[in-house]
């Protein structure tokens, strides 16, 4: 080991001291008061792991390390026990301690991302502390039942489905796991909404799950908000706008994955994909300030987070949609490209994406044009289809709010196709 590298190990274990030590001191609520373990503690005893595991590399033996956690672990006990007669009972800090002497010999040990990783992660869990208690006192019973049956059907239903495929070929699209997986994704934006709500407030917490939720499925996004909106109808400003979000996100996603296998076609697409998200981002602004100006809103009431008929239903329309696309791309060919693709894009968006960026690409695949518009034209299906379940789902409020944007987006997708 170089005399650089070494020193770059005690300093990563510095910082991961510093910066846990910063927040302990910050969080003292008056300046006088005598503090435990305050930065420089904290800085030594991150030092003292990365010596510590610096003797236990030279020595052959676990004992330097161990022993100085026992020593540690004497004091801090001592420590406790004295505040414990005072009246003040806790152990954050402590625990706080004893992680950063772990920092600090990982650090040395050459963990330098997990060391770095871990210091950050302490900083923000003990600087959350009234935010997570606030959030868990007002948890009710029927919070913690909502989280333990989607707990049950993503962590011990989803594992269980057979992760293959079913049908007569080329019919065979119809794979257990993947559906089921898509059930959980629907059921999981509305449990993350539904926290979300409950941490920042209705309406913050509305427009953050359109835009997170967008990242991952803005159908998702779209069914559990047109859903909520038949249970809180003045709340349809709010609900817009998540949606409007999502689906503005879905273009810049939608993006990013064809760059990953195919770069080129970026170029192509960038256009339409930009319009639109320049149009949905200007409908999110002005859904902003009508959510502003709509007054005094009675608080929204999550009566069952966890929805799971709605997730099925779309679910087994997910299959219908899927089986329709196929058909339409075996028995029209390469003449239904843009058909096909149309119809693939009522059901996953990004999965023709990415077919149409391989395709793009390999040799004796399909003009990089012809892939590039049919991306944008599964883009224009997929929000048809979103839109639809709006209209036709939706409090007439919701719809009311969100056609003007609808129509904008459709509009800016198709007419941009053509600048490819």
């Amino acid at each position: 080991m170089t005399e650089t590298n070494l020193f770059l190990r005690f300093g990563v274990a510095l910082i991961g001291g510093i910066l846990v030590g910063m927040q302990r001191e910050y969080a003292l609520e008056t300046p006088d008061k005598p503090l435990a373990a305050g930065v420089r503690t904290f800085a030594l005893v991150s030092l003292l792991g990365c010596a510590a595991g610096l003797l236990c590399d030279n020595t052959h033996s676990a004992w330097p390390l161990v022993g100085l956690a026992l020593i540690l672990g004497a004091f801090l006990s001592v420590n406790y026990y004295v505040e414990a007669s005072q009246g003040k009972v806790g152990l954050t800090t402590k625990a706080a301690l004893l992680l950063t002497l772990c920092i600090g010999a990982l650090a040395y040990w050459n963990f330098l991302a997990l060391a770095i990783a871990l210091s950050v992660a302490a900083t923000v869990v003990l600087s959350i502390k009234f935010e997570v208690h606030s959030f868990v006192q007002h948890l009710t019973h029927d919070d913690v039942f909502a989280a333990l049956k989607f707990a049950v059907i993503s962590a011990i239903i989803l594992p269980i489905l057979p992760d293959q495929r079913y049908g007569v070929p080329p019919f065979d699209i119809f794979n257990p796991r993947k559906i089921w997986l898509f059930v959980v994704l629907i059921s999981l934006i509305s449990f993350v909404g539904y926290v979300l709500v409950k941490i920042v407030g209705s309406k913050k917490g509305i427009g953050l799950t359109g835009l997170f939720g967008g990242l991952a499925s803005s159908t998702a996004v779209t069914l559990s908000f047109t859903q909520r909106s038949r249970e809180n109808a003045a709340f349809s400003h709010s609900f817009a706008l998540a949606i409007t979000i999502a689906w503005t996100v879905m273009f810049l996603r939608v993006m990013v994955a064809v760059a990953v296998l195919n770069l080129a076609l970026v170029r192509l697409i960038w256009i339409p994909a930009t319009a639109s998200i320049a149009v949905g981002l200007l409908y999110c602004l002005y859904l902003a300030r009508a959510q502003k100006n709509d007054g005094p809103q009675e608080k929204m009431v999550f009566a069952n987070p966890f929805e799971l008929g709605p997730a099925i239903k779309f679910g087994l329309l997910f299959v219908v949609i899927l089986f329709a696309a196929k058909l339409a791309q075996t028995y029209l060919g390469t003449a239904g490209i843009y058909l096909s693709s149309g119809f693939a894009g009522l059901a996953d968006v990004d999965a023709i994406a990415l077919t149409m960026a391989k395709l793009g690409r390999d040799a004796g695949g399909i003009a990089p044009v012809v892939a590039a518009r049919s991306i944008i034209l599964a883009c224009v299906a997929n929000t048809l289809l979103k839109g639809g379940l709006v209209i036709f789902g939706g409090a007439p409020a919701l719809r009311r709010a969100i056609l003007p944007g609808y129509i904008l987006l459709l509009a800016t997708g198709l007419a941009f196709m053509f600048f490819i």
